[in-house]
């Protein structure tokens, strides 16, 4: 019996992945459901995705289609954020199975922590197996705390409600809710107890690498404000990845409509492989739509909006034409460039790397780095930025930076939450609305750095089924 309950979570979780078969199990016990090899086999996800819908317009990087809103202000997740209306009830509203998807991707985390030392096989594949699972459990738990409880704020974190960790293979479990302090703790000791295991080039590119085990580390080290270990490990993922697409170059051949050397798969910075909605990603028809305000920032010789977007011939069916926003050009699939707006890229890295020294005082250390990324992305002599005279000045040039490289998935949202905790950099947002419509009244929107739209509820499905889950937010 005791066998019998760990073959069928293996063979039910290798059915949700029947999109790419990387598990082939054979009668003849080459390769069994009890194997070490099939645990390991487990870790990898091609198809790993979240979606935004309940957060995505939550940010001053975004727009919509006026139509898509219009109407919709108090009825849909899109009309609430998009109009930051307060007075909607988000309660019952769906997260299109974000949170699900993150804790079965959980679940599947930990069949291989719990069972793969009971399998027979190598015992340094058992440890291998493990690493890895454990790096995308903490993955999955700093999405989930980000998303769906308030960022980390070393006042208040110790009480703040946070998520539900779980860190066993326990299906009738219904665990409570700890705090964001307890959650952050359980992720850096995953993070920390897999990082020695990694491999730096693993068997394919599913299986997390030793350079996002340490990318992550600094995502969550910087989150944590730990400004010192996040610096360090961004600088141990460089050295095994400091991969940078020269834009300038990729335009003087083309741009991407017109060379495939990034595709699917071919693109040098991508860390690790997570979509954002769909296995397509497609920006163009999940929230790809740039604001007015994002369209400014980036300015004239910036080759992240010239290579990537549309201001003017986008199709009527997505755009309205006039509102001064962008669309990611329909023409780019990942079949043409892999963008990879959820998964990490080296970009973000370096990102990380130039906050940690700013905030850690060393601006000429900082510029120095963040002119490596510019240097990469913007024509002409403006890509090198002078040292800036003070920490809050260079820590501007890194968020707006920010905003224009870690475009769509959940980094802009998850970067407001954080800096509205910290009054230099907490931002009150507003947005003018609707822009082309003139059936309907144009009114300003404000979105405050304390509002409770940041916190998303957890949906309705998964408070029934725990009633120890309690929202984090006064709704």
């Amino acid at each position: 019996m005791r066998k019998l309950l760990y073959i069928l979570p293996v063979l039910l979780i290798l059915g949700f992945a029947a999109c790419e078969n990387y598990v082939d199990i054979t009668p003849t016990g080459k390769k069994t459901v009890d194997s070490t090899e099939t645990y390991y086999e487990l870790v990898a996800l091609p198809n790993r995705s979240y979606y935004p819908s309940s957060f995505a317009l939550l940010s001053d990087n975004v727009w919509s289609k006026e139509s898509n809103i219009i109407g919709k202000e108090y009825l849909s997740s899109d009309g609430i954020n998009m109009t930051f209306n307060e007075d909607a009830d988000r309660k019952e509203l769906s997260d299109n199975n974000l949170y699900a998807n993150c804790y079965q991707y959980i679940l599947r985390s930990n069949i291989v922590i719990s069972l793969v030392d009971h399998s027979t096989g190598d015992k340094d594949v058992k440890e291998l197996a493990k690493a890895e699972a454990k790096i995308m459990r903490a993955w999955d738990h700093f999405i989930l705390v980000n998303t769906f409880a308030k960022a980390y704020n070393p006042e208040t974190a110790a009480t703040d409600g946070g998520i539900a960790i779980v860190s066993e293979y326990d299906l009738e479990a219904t665990p409570t809710k700890a705090t964001v302090a307890q959650v952050y703790d359980f992720i850096i000791k995953d993070i920390e107890d897999a990082l020695p295991y990694l491999q730096e080039e693993p068997v394919n590119v599913y299986h997390p690498s030793k350079a996002f085990g340490y990318a992550l580390a600094a995502r969550v080290y910087l989150f944590h404000r730990d400004w010192k270990k996040a610096k360090d490990a961004a600088e141990e993922s460089l050295k095994r990845n400091n991969a940078l697409i020269d834009y300038i170059a990729l335009d003087a051949v083309g741009g991407p409509t017109k060379v495939s050397t990034y595709a699917k798969g071919g693109n040098p910075e991508v860390l690790n492989y997570a979509y954002m909605g769909s296995y397509s990603e497609n920006p163009s028809i999940a929230y790809g739509m740039i604001s007015p305000e994002l369209v400014q920032l980036f300015g004239d010789n910036d080759e992240r909006l010239n290579l990537f977007f549309k201001t003017t011939g986008n199709l009527e069916y997505y755009f309205d034409e006039g509102s001064g926003a962008a669309l990611w050009n329909t023409a780019l699939t990942y079949s043409k460039f892999q963008y990879m707006a959820v998964g990490m890229r080296t970009a973000e890295v370096y990102l990380i790397l130039a906050e940690a020294m700013a905030r850690l005082n060393d601006l000429s250390g900082s510029v120095e780095v963040l002119n490596q990324l510019r240097e990469k992305r913007i024509k002409g002599s403006e890509a090198v930025l002078p040292e800036p005279a003070t920490q809050r000045e260079m820590m501007q040039e890194i968020i707006n930076e920010r905003r224009k490289e870690l475009l769509f998935g959940f980094s802009r949202f998850w970067d407001l939450k954080r800096f509205n905790t910290e009054a230099d950099y907490a931002k009150t947002i507003t947005r003018t609305f609707p822009l082309v419509t003139t059936t309907v009244e144009q009114k300003i929107y404000t979105l405050k750095p304390d509002s409770r739209l940041y916190i998303i509820p957890f949906p309705v499905a998964a408070r029934e089924k725990n009633p120890n889950l309690t929202l984090n937010t006064n709704e």
